[in-house]
């Protein structure tokens, strides 16, 4: 194209694309060209106007804000009667994980708003007679095939809705389904400077789960098939259709604005052919500060762990304390094993996890009190307390024995996300974790009746136990004799005769285990296989997220160990800088991890 032609008689042609000019041809061009009036680009060979160059993909989808002073509308530019029809609103990940059904199809569009489209056609400018009667699909015949193919599942049966009189829009469009989408805006931005909006908008592209969760859709194809709730499975993660739900009290929302969520369910253990009875406590804001009362909660249980599926069992109302207790019919009740247990709160979709242990009668366990056995510091919540050497080694050797592991703690459960989390770091073995109910005066006791109740009902058998003098009297009720309580610390001459006391720390201690004199397989020929691996991270709190603290605490490989340990409390003083010189064993989170010589 050399440059325009003078005005005369079809020099520039009015299309709902805009106004075309015509070209003369250059050498060996017979046949017309037209540029865009507005000098957006170079012509367009062998395309009569109206008709755009095609992007290189089957679909085009264009996101934006609202509210964002810099975003502009395609739509519009395709088919000026689209400025009359709102853009697609992205539906909210939070209230619909799968999407709100709604369809996206273009045919669905013109369909619905077929008045506009059939009086616009009839005032569209017909092309001009000396431009080549081709249509997109003989333009471009590779693309619109591989396009065709990729959306036919979903555009086949949806090509008879679109108007007759609207066929002029489907030839120009860019693709099958909508282009111009609309994300969430909350009302606060507005408050912003206009200046600032561009580039906050621009931020939040990459950190919207919205944008996420339906670009997932598409690539899946999940939008084109249809979603069929099974029996009992859940039905808020299966069904579009079910949406996050509002809270039934008009409070609640209120109450729970500005906390965070701290529930936080029981782990339990049950005999196999006794009562199943799940136990949860929702509240928020730190120290419990508000309960959720009256609201829905869905209880669901991973029947299958291979299979990842949560079967959905039934839907509990909290009390005025925010608790629920829920106990398994019998037809659904639970065989031998260890199944994750996950309750969810429909108004925000929170949740709590534990887990429920079904176990055969006369299992052998190990208990461990946190505190007295692992933590070499003051206090969990303080900071985060440097692990005595050799503790998780011990502790993962009863587990590759075959015994249950317990972990115990007079510790209120509502410090038990920053507890499990702070097992999960240091990669403790799997094990069940429990927690006094709420605020006690006396842990001790507490613990002592609860390990009892588990004694009596479930009736497990405890092999050993750890912990500090403090615990020698839980475990002396319980009725073990002093070969089988092991103290960490030093030698207190009025408890010899009560216990085994672990003056040279847990590296002498795991040496014996593993020479035979104090830790045997168990016995009992359990139908069950113990869940064994580490704990799964569910949460990383503030002070469990420094490098530093995963260095200090990882075991270390040690060829040989040392003829002469160091007693207990040099080990448990702070390590100098010899940390940065030692070669660092990977943290290994797979099941079954291998064992590591500790570090006296």
């Amino acid at each position: 194209c050399q440059s325009p032609e003078p005005g005369g008689q079809g020099a520039s042609v009015e299309t709902p694309a805009g106004r075309w000019e015509k070209c003369s041809a250059g050498s060996g061009q017979p046949e017309p060209r037209y540029r865009p009036a507005w000098g957006l680009g170079p012509p367009c060979p062998l395309s009569p106007p109206g008709f755009q160059v095609r992007p290189a993909c089957g679909q085009v989808y264009s996101f934006f804000h609202c509210a964002d002073p810099s975003a502009s509308r395609l739509e519009p530019l395709l088919e000026p009667t689209f400025h009359l029809v709102p853009p697609v609103s992205v539906p909210r990940y939070q209230r619909f994980p799968l999407g709100d059904g709604q369809s996206l199809l273009l045919a669905h569009a013109l369909h619905t708003h077929s008045s506009l489209f059939l009086e616009g056609s009839s005032q569209d400018s017909p092309p001009p007679p000396d431009a080549p009667a081709s249509s997109p699909q003989a333009q471009h015949p590779g693309r619109r095939v591989s396009q065709d193919s990729s959306h036919s599942e979903s555009s086949g049966s949806s090509d008879s809705l679109a108007p007759v009189g609207a066929s002029h829009v489907t030839a120009r469009w860019w693709g099958t389904k909508r282009i111009d989408y609309a994300l969430y805006c909350p009302d606060v931005l507005t408050a912003f400077p206009t200046v600032a909006l561009p580039h906050l908008f621009h931020a939040s592209y990459w950190e919207s789960t919205d944008v996420v969760a339906f670009i997932l859709r598409q690539v899946m194809r999940y939008e084109s098939v249809t979603v069929k709730e099974s029996a009992g499975l859940d039905p808020a993660a299966l069904s579009p259709a079910n949406p996050r739900e509002k809270w039934l009290r008009k409070r609640t929302q209120v109450k729970l604005r500005n906390v965070t969520a701290n529930h936080r369910a029981n782990d339990v253990i049950a005999a196999e052919d006794g009562p199943q009875v799940l136990v949860g406590r929702f509240m928020y804001g730190p120290l419990d500060m508000v309960a959720l009362t009256g609201e829905k909660v869905d209880i669901l249980v991973m029947a299958e762990p291979s299979s990842g599926r949560w079967v959905h069992l039934d839907t509990e109302i909290t009390t005025s304390s925010g608790r629920i207790t829920y106990s398994v019919p019998r037809p659904r009740r639970l065989g031998v094993g260890v199944y994750p247990v996950k309750m969810v709160v429909r108004g925000d979709q929170t949740f709590a996890m534990s887990y429920l242990t079904v176990l055969p009668r006369g299992t052998e366990c190990v208990v461990f009190s946190i505190d007295g056995s692992f933590a070499a510091s003051v206090s969990i919540m303080g900071s985060d307390p440097k692990v005595r050497p050799g503790a998780v080694d011990v502790v993962r050797h009863w587990q590759d024995l075959g015994y249950l592991i317990l972990y115990i703690t007079g510790r209120p459960d509502m410090q038990k996300q920053r507890v499990v989390s702070w097992l999960s770091q240091h990669n403790f073995p799997q094990g069940m974790v429990f927690f006094s109910d709420g605020l006690v005066h006396d842990p001790l006791r507490q613990k002592a009746i609860f390990l009892r109740n588990l004694v009596r009902e479930c009736f497990i058998r405890i092999s050993a136990a750890y912990g500090s003098t403090k615990d020698i009297s839980v475990y002396s009720v319980l009725g073990l004799p002093p070969s089988q309580i092991f103290i960490v610390g030093r030698p207190a001459k009025k408890y010899q005769t009560h216990c085994q006391f672990l003056s040279e720390g847990y590296a002498v201690h795991l040496a014996a285990l593993e020479a035979g004199h104090r830790a045997r397989p168990k016995k009992n020929s359990s139908r069950m296989i113990l869940r064994k691996g580490s704990f799964g991270l569910h949460a990383q709190p503030e002070f469990l997220r420094k490098r530093s603290h995963l260095r200090r605490t990882m075991s270390v490989q040690q060829p040989d160990p040392p003829a002469n340990p160091k007693p207990e409390r040099a080990q448990s003083q702070p390590e100098s800088d010899k940390d940065h010189e030692r070669p660092l064993a990977a943290l290994s989170w797979a099941r079954g991890p291998p064992k590591f010589e500790s570090v006296p």
